[in-house]
């Protein structure tokens, strides 16, 4: 099997990117993500430039291990998440700010699709009527329409190379070909993965119908727990691609940011909610993303890191400082389960369950790590 090498990525810098047609809330939402003021307007293409924030991805075992040390502070981890204008029909075209959109999208390393799926006679729709099916393949199509172009690029130089009879270049343009047909087909470049082989093609090809996508439907607030027609069907529609979808009321979670923090949990209540809806999209932005979290615990800090899933330990380090990865030597690793059962760090020394692991050692969501290097 040959293999298509991973471009280098040194940062845990990675963005999951808002997308969806004009007015189907997604600036309200991302207000609502991060509160960072987006403009949010009754009219197409009011978020022309992206808007970037940060949101804290709420983690329960940050808070039982910060009860445990009492720490000076507790840092959770982030995502980034980017508010992209709103895309129409002929994007692929320039139409619009296609251009832009379609730009931006290709920046991000997921996708949040947010659609539609309520009534009211006072927020315009760009199309005149609400159909989240159709929302959705209008900006499928659109993407889709954009990766031909680009495929098709690029197996233009690939022929080129081809002449020299380069096994992996041959490889990659019988995967080109295949990945061509499968778009014009009208199908998405995530449907084309069937295997690791297929799966590294898409990433390092940057085509935009490949990122990985979670949709959540912009629901009334009488909705919010079991949907609506539209939601049902569009629920339904999707049920092939096997990805994530979520109810929620962006002017919901807009109304919930602006309250103290004493009233929120009444707010809740009155709702049937145990949480923002916000907090959901946090955590499948995160899964999305591939991330994990391990943590670290001392007096002065209790602190969750996100690193990619599979990491070793030496560069789970590098992610708290590059001379931690430079001179790693060995870390030291509890189980966050023991962690909790054993109440401190020297009752798990104790009871022998902090293990020494060495550079091999694939780091697990929810390690607490101490680190020894040389500097």
């Amino acid at each position: 099997m040959y293999t298509f090498a991973p471009r280098k990525n040194t940062n845990m810098g990675l963005q999951c990117g808002i997308v969806g047609l004009p007015n189907v809330g997604k600036s309200t939402l991302f207000n609502a993500l991060t509160s960072a003021g987006a403009l949010a307007a009754n009219y197409p293409f009011a978020t022309k430039d992206p808007n970037i924030g940060v949101i804290t991805v709420p983690d329960s075992r940050l808070d039982a291990l910060a009860a445990i040390v009492n720490p000076q502070r507790v840092q959770p981890t982030t995502v980034d998440i980017v508010d992209i204008a709103g895309l129409i029909k002929g994007a692929s075209k320039g139409e619009g700010l296609g251009n832009q959109f379609l730009a931006n999208i290709r920046e991000v390393d997921a996708i949040i699709h947010v659609v539609r799926a309520f009534d009211d006679d006072n927020v315009v729709h760009v199309d005149g009527s609400i159909d989240p099916v159709r929302d959705k393949e209008i900006v499928d199509t659109e993407l889709i329409l954009k990766d031909i172009e680009t495929v098709e690029k690029r197996l233009d130089r690939l022929r080129k190379q081809s002449k020299t009879g380069d096994k992996e270049i041959l490889r990659e343009l019988e995967f080109g070909d295949q990945l061509l047909k499968h778009l014009e087909s009208g199908k998405t470049a995530r449907s084309f993965i069937r295997d690791e082989e297929t799966a590294l093609y898409i990433k390092n090809s940057l085509i935009l119908t490949g990122k990985p996508v979670l949709y959540v439907c912009n629901v009334d607030e009488s909705s919010i727990h079991t949907g609506n027609h539209h939601t049902q069907k569009f629920i339904e529609f999707v049920k092939p691609e096997n990805a994530q979808v979520l109810l929620i009321s962006a002017g919901i979670e807009a109304e919930i940011t602006e309250l103290p923090e004493e009233d929120r949990a009444g707010f809740f209540s009155d709702l049937g909610l145990t949480e923002p809806g916000t907090f959901k999209i946090s955590r499948a932005a995160y899964n999305l993303l591939e991330l994990i979290t391990y943590f670290t615990a001392g007096v002065k800090e209790v602190r969750a890191w996100t690193i990619k899933k599979g990491m070793k330990a030496p560069q789970a380090a590098g992610v708290i400082h590059t001379d931690f990865e430079k001179g790693f030597i060995r870390a030291e690793v509890i189980h966050y389960d023991d962690y909790i059962h054993y109440k401190s760090e020297s009752a798990v020394k104790s009871a022998g369950k902090m293990n020494t692991e060495g550079k091999e050692y694939i780091v697990q969501d929810g390690d607490v790590m101490h680190f020894l290097f040389n500097v």
